[in-house]
């Protein structure tokens, strides 16, 4: 089926960045409206990184694929926000494991809640255009340029 609208000819990469682009928009105003305007989208890949067991900082470095100072310096701010802690790491010596504090679980919570309420408003929508939200064609594409071995989502933007 042809259209009128020249985004059908748009290169496949400024689609997928611009669909990308709208949608984190759209949640972090939203998160943003919850009172969380003190994060930023790197924020949140780094609650993700630390969820569980937590990490060192040269561990959320290599997850993220930031640099160990990039990494301190995000940890550094998120323990001043009340967001992460530090403790000393289980296997000893100087090393420090960082870890979500409360606040942050908080923060995870409420972003997971937002975000599925944000995908259940663009299905909505995409139904009443009788299409669905491309999640299998999408995950069928990540298969096919990484096969097995998914990559994490970092902060590459």
């Amino acid at each position: 089926m042809e259209t009128s609208d020249p985004l059908e000819r748009t290169e496949l990469t400024f689609l997928l960045g611009m669909a990308f682009q709208l949608v984190l928009s759209e949640f972090v105003s939203r998160l943003d409206a919850a009172g969380y305007d003190d994060l930023r989208p790197v924020h949140g890949l780094v609650f993700q990184a630390l969820r569980g067991d937590g990490a060192t900082s040269s561990e959320l470095a290599e997850r993220l694929g930031v640099t160990k100072q990039a990494a301190g310096q995000i940890v550094d701010d998120l323990e001043k926000r009340g967001y992460v802690e530090r403790r000393p790491h289980p296997a000893g010596g100087r090393r420090r494991l960082v870890l979500l504090t409360e606040r942050a679980r908080t923060h995870l919570t409420v972003a997971g809640r937002t975000l599925h309420d944000l995908e259940a408003q663009l299905s909505e929508r995409l139904h009443a255009a009788n299409l669905k939200v491309p999640r299998a064609e999408l995950a069928t594409m990540i298969r096919a340029l990484a096969g097995d071995t998914v990559p994490p989502l970092r902060p590459l933007w």
